[in-house]
């Protein structure tokens, strides 16, 4: 039996990543999390003046000069009476990749949507990984302090576009300038607010009013009011109360409105949120559920970052912990190499702030000193020996041929392009029959050669040339012993292998695919691969 602190520990924590697309105000929303959670001061503003904050959650240079975030990060803070970990997530598409692998490591999600824009692409992609896990979606339509589309439609196109039913938790009065608070269904109360300015107070001014109230009437205006009262009559007349087994089942979103610049509707959200999620729970393994309170320290490798501190050089494997307690002064086993050791430097993140850490329990996050050691996808066990279900890796859609041009940094290339590689940011492969002489990358986004060139400037002092090359698609061979020298009709295909030596075929159109198919009997090609 596990005992009580343990349980205590385990329960009180919640573990969700924040998803959206980019400019939705998803990093503002992060920041006032941790606001309320006493973790910040003062909010950043990623797109201010030129003297304003950078975003907490943004830590890179290159998210700091664009303003985007590139990478995701990790923040925790305490909320009444909670431990929340947030997985912050890049918005822009080409670092989807980075968010994939992080869904994997959360028990819940936030989608964050511009009340002016609805439902867009990369919100599509992201909340289609969600569905995959079943894993419950909230979602924040912000801005409502800016012209928003009709609140009737955003449901709608939420329900139409992503197949998923939702239940409004609160309704909002008006939009833009008209927007005077939002209307909580539950408590039959409305709260309504005055704009503050960017990082200033922690929280808009509210007032709390009765519906009937002639206060409230008053600020709203008649023609304001009359709309209230027909929507909230068409609300309550058409929609159900919220089932918490189906938001648990990821069947059914609760959707809140607000708006995080002003800080208004964010503790509504909060505390129905922490209400509404369960602790972490079991999850599945090739020895079947690991149970995260009555089986021992596990954990899984999501993702790798090398040089957080420029200082020190070092490398960072971050872990979500799955079961039991961790104690850093027990040896843990790494499954896939069989090695036994401590895990060095366990530390809990805030962006790229740390503080080092003797214990830690299921549902945290936390990162460890990789003396090259971990990989994506990699199970760390205490106890029983066992491998977590696997992380995909997704073929890549645009490539490039990396030209070094300074050959006296030759080490300082090979080894900036490994590592950053190995957080899972780019992919890069070889020449099937060669070494490192020639190097492709491929990536899901094009961004992500800018970002890789810009690294390896700026972290590992090599001067670079990306040349692209005529290939669109990649394909992995599923049997990794076929000999891909024989194959047949493959003059236009070029054939290379992946880190692990797996082979792939690179291809210049999907009839290049069908014909090698066609042309090669048995011959399987798959466009992902787990770790």
């Amino acid at each position: 039996m596990a005992d009580k602190k343990l349980t205590e520990e385990i329960n009180k924590r919640r573990t969700f990543a924040i998803i959206s697309h980019p400019d939705a105000g998803k990093t503002t929303l992060t920041e006032k999390f941790l606001l309320f959670g006493g973790a910040i001061n003062t909010a950043g503003s990623v797109k201010g003046k030129a003297n304003s904050k950078y975003a907490v959650s943004d830590w890179m240079d290159i998210e700091k000069e664009r303003g985007i975030s590139v990478t995701s990060s990790v923040l925790q803070f305490n909320y009444d009476g909670y431990c929340i970990n947030i997985l912050d997530t890049p918005g822009h598409q080409d670092f989807s990749e980075d968010t994939y692998r992080t869904l994997m490591a959360a028990d819940s999600a936030v989608m964050v949507i511009d009340a002016s824009k609805g439902v867009e692409a990369q919100t599509i992609k992201l909340f289609k990984v969600c569905v995959m896990r079943h894993i419950p979606i909230f979602t924040f339509i912000n801005k409502m302090d800016r012209d928003a589309r009709d609140t009737f439609e955003l449901l709608d196109d939420i329900e139409t576009v992503l197949g998923i039913k939702t239940c409004p938790m609160n309704w909002p009065i008006g939009s833009g300038k008209e927007f005077k608070g939002v209307y909580d269904r539950r408590t039959k109360k409305l709260s309504t607010f005055e704009a503050i300015s960017t990082g200033g107070a922690k929280k808009a001014l509210e007032t709390e009013y009765h519906i009937e109230d002639e206060g409230f009437k008053e600020l709203c205006g008649e023609y304001l009011y009359k709309q209230f009262e027909e929507e909230i009559e068409l609300v309550e007349g058409a929609m159900d109360e919220i089932d918490v087994e189906a938001v648990r089942k990821g069947e059914l979103s609760p959707v809140f409105f607000g708006s995080a610049l002003n800080t208004f509707g964010i503790d509504m959200f909060l505390n129905y949120f922490l209400e509404m999620t369960t602790p972490p729970l079991g999850r599945e393994s090739d020895q079947g559920v690991i149970d995260p309170i009555e089986d021992e320290f596990s954990a899984f490798v999501f993702k790798i970052q090398a040089n957080m501190n420029k200082a020190h050089r070092d490398r960072i494997a971050f872990m979500r912990i799955c079961s039991g307690r961790f104690d850093a002064n027990k040896d843990i086993y790494h499954v896939r190499s069989g090695r036994k050791m401590k895990l060095s430097q366990p530390q809990q993140l805030m962006a790229k702030d740390r503080k080092i850490v003797e214990e830690a329990y299921a549902g945290d996050v936390i990162g460890v000193f990789d003396p090259d050691l971990f990989s994506i996808g990699d199970t760390i066990t205490l106890g029983k020996k066992f491998n977590y279900e696997a992380i995909p890796t997704f073929a890549p859609e645009h490539f490039c041929r990396l030209v070094q041009l300074n050959t006296m940094k030759r080490k300082q290339f090979v080894k900036g392009v490994t590592e950053i590689a190995e957080e899972g940011a780019i992919q890069i492969f070889q020449e099937f029959t060669a070494g490192m002489s020639e190097i492709i990358v491929g990536v899901v986004g094009v961004l992500q050669f800018d970002v890789l060139k810009y690294r390896l400037e700026n972290e590992y002092g090599c001067e670079v040339r990306l040349e692209p090359i005529p290939y669109s698609f990649i394909r992995w061979v599923k049997d990794p012993s076929t000999d891909v020298t024989k194959l047949k009709r493959v003059n236009d295909v070029k054939k290379v292998k992946d880190m692990k030596g797996n082979p792939l075929l690179l291809f210049n159109s999907e009839w290049a695919i069908r014909n090698v198919l066609e042309n090669n009997e048995g011959l399987e090609l798959v466009d992902f691969r787990k770790n």
